[in-house]
C-alpha cells in the first residue's frame, strides 16, 4: 500500500491563520523504511557489479598491487620502467608537494598494473572457457590437456563467483561453416528421404552453397562480429514474438508439484510458502548470490545466466506485427486471481518481506471474499490466451487509459501472477493416471481464462494444496524456469515448513491493510471472440503424465550408455511401431556455454538409430548396432551444445535471405520440414536441494509443453533419482492417427525391449554360479 502511505502522509488545510500542515508519523517511517529497502538495493547493485566488473580479480587485489608497488619503490627499485616518473611530470610538481606527487603517480600506475592483469586474466579464462575437446572425451578417460585445462580454468575460477560473473568471460557462439552445416543436414535428412528425394535435396544444397549460401555466411559473420550472439535476438523475436497465433499450447509450458507427496492440503498456507520461496529466489537473483550453474557433466564450467535477468516483473505485451518484452528493476507485489476476481497483493511492507505466515492471512482474505466479478472481469485473461493481433487492437482501443490502463499495470509490474483455483488436482483417487492427464491440462491451459499466459510466469495452488506454474517461453528456455522452480519446492517443503496443523510458520500482523481489488470497464465481445479461439485449441490438446518405475538411469549407466541416448532411442522405436515410419525428431539441446546462449536442436532421427530400430523390429541381434546409434546421438548432442548444430545456422541464413530480399528454395524447404516428434529433457539442477535416501516421496514430476506440429507428438521427460523417469506426452485430438496414451504405452514397451536387447540371458552355467553364489 505504498501509494496510499504517500496519500496520508501529508495532510494539511488552510486556517485564517495560515496553512495548517499535519505529518503523519507512522506513514512517513513506513516511506523512510520502504525508502531504505530501494537505497540497499542500490547500493547492493553498485557492489556487485564493481565485483563481477573485476572478475576473477577482487577489488581487495588493487591494494594488494599499490603496496607492492610502494615497497619496491621503497627499495629504490622501479618496477615501472619509468613509467612512474613519466606520469609524475604530466602533473604539476612544486617543491612542497613532491612527495604527494609521487604517491598519485604511484597509485595511477598500480591502477592502470592492475586493470591491465585483469584485462589479461579475463582474456586468459575466455580462451580456457572456448576449448569444449573435454565434451568429447569418453568417461574415465581423460586426456592429460583437460587435466591441464580443468587446473588452469579452476586456478582462474578459485574465487567464489556471483551470478553474472562470468558473462564477460564467456565465448561468443561461432559461426559454423557452411559446408560442414550442410553436410550435417543432408546427413540428417537422409533416412527420411526416398532415393530420389534425397538427391534432390543433395541438388538444392549444392546449388545454394555454391550461389547464395557464401554471400549470406558473409553477413552471418559480420553479425558475429558485432553481436554478442548472432542467434538469440533473432531467434527471440522471429520464433516467439513474431508468432500472431495462440502463446498458450503452442508456446508456453508448464511446471508440476510433487508427486507423491502435497506438504500441506491447505491452500493459503501452501500459497504463502510458495509465494515466499520465488521471493528469496528473486532476492539471491537481485543480490546475484545464486552459484553459476554449470552442465551436469562439469562443476567447472559456467553457464550463461543472462536468462535470470528477466525472470521476475516481466510480461511480454502485444503489437501488431510483434510482441514486445517488458521488465521492472522491481516491484513489491504480486496479482492474484481467484474466482474471476484480481487483487493486488503486496508482500512487502516498509521494506520487510511479510512472513510466510502473514503471506497466508493475507491470501486467505482473499479466499474469503464474498464479492462477485464484474461485468466480464471472470473471463478477462482470455485475452492473453487468443490470437495475438486482435488483443493488441483490443489493448489499444481499452486499456491505454482510465482504470482498465491502471488495473493492467497492476498485472503487468507484477512481480508474478498467482492463480488461486477452486478446483483438485494431482495423481488422487480412485483414477490416478486420468487425473495426473487432467492435471498436466490444467497447467498447460487452464479454463483459458484463468491464467495470465503473458506473465514471465503464472503460479497455480490448488484447492487441495497442490501447485504448478504456466511459464511465458519467449524470455528463457525450460531449465532456468526449471532451476527457479526446483528452489522453490525444495524451500517450500524443507526449509520453511509448515506447522502441525498445516498452516505456514511465523507471526500475524492483523493490522495488514486488506489485498486490493482491482476494477475493471471490460469489452465482453471481444473477449468472448478470444475466449472461443482459445477454447478450441485447448479442448484439442490431448495429454498424458505417467512415471516409468521399471528402472532409471542407474541401471542405464551400469551398461555404460548414457541415460538420454537411451531415453531417445527408445523414442525411435516407439513412434516407428505407433507410426510406422521414421520422422524428423526435435530434441532441445542448451548452447549456455556461449555468452546469450539459448538452444540448439539434436536431429535424434539418425541413419544409425534408424538401422537399429529396424533391427529390433527384424529380430535380429543387434546389441552393437545400439551403441553406435547411441555414441551417434551423444557425438549429434556433443556438437549441437559447442556450437556446431545444423538449425540455428540455417535459420539465421534464411533471416539474412529475408532482410536482403532474395528468395532460396533450399532454406524454404528446410524451414517448413514438420517436427512430427518434439522432445525435451528437463534435467534435475540441484540435488543437493533434494534428499533422495531421507525423504524419497518428494519426487519431481517435471514438467511438459503442447505438441509442435499438428499431427505429431510431444514429449517431455524427466530422469528422477536413480529408478524413475517421468514422462509428458502430448497431441491433438483432431488429428485420428496419433493418441497420448497409445504412444504413452509404447514409450514403456520400448524401454523394456532396449533393456533386454543389451542385459544378455544368462546361460545354465552362469545360473548355476549365481546360486553356488547365494
Amino acid at each position: 500500500m505504498a501509494e496510499a502511505h504517500q496519500a496520508v502522509a501529508f495532510q494539511f488545510t488552510i486556517t485564517p491563520e495560515g496553512i495548517d500542515l499535519r505529518l503523519s508519523y507512522q506513514a512517513l517511517t513506513q516511506i523512510y523504511l520502504s525508502g531504505l529497502r530501494s537505497w540497499k538495493k542500490r547500493i547492493s547493485r553498485m557492489r556487485n557489479r564493481v565485483i563481477k566488473g573485476v572478475y576473477p580479480a577482487s577489488p581487495s587485489s588493487w591494494l594488494f598491487v599499490v603496496i607492492a608497488i610502494l615497497a619496491t619503490m621503497y627499495m629504490r627499485s622501479d618496477p615501472s620502467m619509468g613509467l612512474i616518473a613519466k606520469i609524475q611530470e604530466t602533473g604539476p610538481v612544486s617543491n612542497g608537494h613532491f612527495y604527494g606527487q609521487t604517491m598519485l603517480s604511484v597509485l595511477v600506475f598500480s591502477t592502470l598494473l592492475w586493470l591491465s592483469l585483469i584485462l589479461t586474466l579475463r582474456f586468459c579464462l575466455k580462451l580456457l572457457l572456448s576449448y569444449h575437446r573435454w565434451m568429447f572425451e569418453q568417461h574415465g578417460h581423460i586426456s592429460t590437456t583437460t587435466k591441464v585445462w580443468v587446473t588452469l580454468v579452476r586456478l582462474l575460477s578459485g574465487r567464489k563467483p556471483l551470478l553474472y560473473s562470468y558473462q564477460t568471460s564467456l565465448p561468443c557462439l561461432p559461426v559454423p561453416p557452411i559446408k560442414d552445416t550442410l553436410e550435417r543436414y543432408l546427413e540428417s535428412v537422409r533416412p527420411l528421404l526416398s532415393g530420389p528425394g534425397f538427391q534432390r535435396m543433395t541438388v538444392l544444397a549444392a546449388q545454394f552453397e555454391n550461389s547464395l549460401g557464401n554471400r549470406l555466411q558473409r553477413y552471418l559473420k559480420l553479425k558475429a562480429l558485432w553481436a554478442t550472439n548472432y542467434v538469440s535476438d533473432w531467434w527471440e523475436e522471429y520464433i516467439y514474438l513474431r508468432g500472431r497465433g495462440p502463446i498458450m499450447v503452442n508456446s508456453n509450458y508448464y511446471g508440476m508439484d510433487f508427486l507423491y507427496v502435497t506438504p500441506t492440503p491447505i491452500q493459503a498456507a501452501r500459497a504463502g510458502n510458495t509465494i515466499t520461496a520465488l521471493l528469496l529466489y528473486r532476492r539471491k537473483v537481485n543480490s546475484e548470490q545464486l552459484t553459476p550453474v554449470s552442465p551436469a557433466t562439469s562443476t567447472v564450467i559456467p553457464l550463461c545466466a543472462a536468462q535470470c535477468e528477466r525472470m521476475f516483473n516481466t510480461t511480454r505485451t502485444p503489437g501488431e506485427e510483434t510482441d514486445v518484452l517488458q521488465h521492472w528493476q522491481d516491484s513489491e507485489f504480486v496479482t492474484v486471481y481467484h474466482r474471476g476476481r484480481y487483487f493486488r497483493l503486496w508482500v512487502y511492507k516498509a521494506g520487510r518481506l511479510l512472513s510466510p505466515r502473514e503471506i497466508e492471512y493475507q491470501i486467505q482474505r482473499i479466499l474469503d471474499d464474498p464479492s462477485p466479478p464484474g461485468p466480464g472481469e471472470d473471463r478477462l485473461g482470455a485475452l492473453t490466451a487468443g490470437n495475438r493481433v486482435p488483443w493488441c487492437a483490443v489493448r489499444k482501443q481499452y486499456f491505454s487509459s482510465g482504470v482498465n490502463k491502471r488495473s493492467l499495470d497492476c498485472i503487468e509490474r507484477a512481480a508474478f501472477f498467482v492463480t488461486l483455483d477452486d478446483e483438485e488436482q494431482g495423481m488422487m483417487g480412485e483414477d490416478p493416471v486420468g487425473n495426473l492427464d487432467r492435471y498436466a491440462k490444467s497447467l498447460l491451459h487452464g479454463k483459458c481464462y484463468d491464467r495470465w499466459f503473458d506473465k514471465s510466469f503464472s503460479v497455480v495452488v490448488y484447492k487441495n494444496g497442490k501447485n504448478g506454474l504456466n511459464a511465458e517461453h519467449s524470455w528463457a528456455d525450460a531449465p532456468t524456469v526449471a532451476h527457479l522452480w526446483e528452489f522453490t519446492l525444495a524451500t517450500d517443503a524443507f526449509q520453511l515448513g509448515y506447522t502441525e496443523d498445516g498452516h505456514c510458520k511465523g507471526e500475524v500482523e492483523h493490522s495488514l491493510p486488506p489485498p486490493q481489488r482491482l476494477t475493471w470497464d471490460i469489452p465482453v465481445e471481444q473477449v468472448s471472440i478470444s475466449l472461443s479461439v482459445a477454447q478450441a485449441l485447448a479442448d484439442d490438446v490431448d495429454c498424458h503424465v505417467f512415471p516409468f518405475r521399471d528402472f532409471g538411469k542407474g541401471r542405464i549407466k551400469k551398461l555404460k550408455i548414457s541415460p538420454d541416448a537411451f531415453i531417445q532411442l527408445a523414442l525411435q522405436l516407439a513412434y516407428y511401431r505407433d507410426r510406422k515410419t521414421f520422422c524428423l525428431t526435435y530434441e532441445a539441446s542448451m548452447t549456455r556455454l556461449f555468452r546469450e546462449g539459448r538452444t540448439e536442436t539434436v536431429r535424434s532421427c539418425s541413419n544409425e538409430g534408424c538401422a537399429f530400430v529396424k533391427a529390433v523390429e527384424s529380430g535380429e541381434h543387434c546389441r552393437r548396432l545400439f551403441r553406435l546409434a547411441a555414441e551417434k546421438h551423444q557425438n549429434l548432442y556433443r556438437l549441437a551444445m559447442t556450437g556446431s548444430g545444423i538449425d540455428r545456422h540455417l535459420f539465421c541464413l534464411y533471416v539474412v535471405s529475408k532482410y536482403l530480399g532474395v528468395e532460396s528454395p533450399f532454406l524454404t524447404e528446410v524451414l517448413s520440414e514438420p517436427w512430427r516428434l518434439s522432445t525435451s529433457q528437463t534435467p534435475v539442477q540441484q540435488l543437493e536441494l533434494f534428499d533422495m535416501k531421507n525423504h524419497p516421496d518428494f519426487i519431481s514430476l517435471g514438467g511438459g509443453f503442447g505438441p509442435v506440429a499438428d499431427d505429431g507428438y510431444g514429449v517431455s521427460y524427466i530422469i528422477v533419482g536413480e529408478d524413475m523417469i517421468n514422462y509428458h506426452v502430448s497431441c491433438k485430438h483432431s488429428f485420428s492417427e496419433t493418441d497420448s496414451h497409445r504412444f504413452g504405452a509404447q514409450i514403456s514397451r520400448a524401454l523394456l525391449d532396449l533393456l533386454s536387447v543389451l542385459t544378455p540371458a544368462k546361460t545354465e552355467n552362469s545360473q548355476a554360479q549365481d546360486k553356488k553364489q547365494q
